[in-house]
């Protein structure tokens, strides 16, 4: 049997680029772009600086809403473990996004950290999460309860990591920087009843 060859224009490394290497380009957000036109146009006053960070907290704060709601639909997912790894995934994104707005390096690696240091602050709503998952392998009574409870407490637990993000973005910190203990307590005031 023979091995076929590629193309020449899709074969990795045939094409001569002059020794130099096609760099990627990304696409830029939506949320980004405006931004950036926005700044360009207006003349640099204070108060215009104060009023691009409410405009930029505003973008972010739409973006997690976003993701929260998401997060409520992966977690309708009927297959356990599934549905918490939709919702993982999706909080990574939102935290890539998040990164974007606010134009900070991003490191998948360093988010997955993040994420999963957030679940040792959030004992209560992500050991519910689990548990919510988990009861789903239960026939027909699992199955309702989970998929009634794992989406409630998918988009809260969604919703407070992405206020969290905003804040330590705002006041100026990285990824690198983030020390989710340090965010405990506005987490146990974002997660009371009476604040959703």
């Amino acid at each position: 049997m023979r091995k076929k060859t590629l193309p020449k224009a899709i074969r990795p490394g045939a094409a001569d680029h002059g020794g130099a290497r096609p760099q990627r380009v990304s696409e830029p957000l939506p949320e980004v772009t405006e931004f950036a036109k926005a700044r360009r146009n207006a003349p640099a006053t204070e108060s215009t600086w104060e009023d691009d960070a409410d405009a930029l907290k505003a973008r972010a704060r739409k973006l997690v809403e976003r993701f929260a709601l998401w997060s409520g639909i992966a977690g309708l997912l009927p297959i356990p473990v599934v549905d918490l790894a939709a919702v993982c995934a999706l909080q990574i994104q939102m935290l890539r996004r998040l990164s974007q707005i606010y134009d900070i390096p991003f490191s998948k690696n360093r988010g997955k950290a993040i994420i999963a240091g957030f679940a040792g602050t959030m004992v209560p709503a992500t050991t519910g999460l689990g548990l919510a998952s988990t009861i789903k392998t239960v026939p027909v009574a699992g199955t309702a309860i989970g998929i009634l409870t794992t989406p409630a407490l998918a988009v809260g637990a969604t919703y407070v990591i992405g206020l969290a993000f905003i804040e330590h973005f705002a006041s100026g910190g990285t990824l690198l920087d983030f020390e989710p203990p340090d965010y405990q307590e506005f987490v146990k005031g974002n997660m009371s009843p009476s604040k959703t």
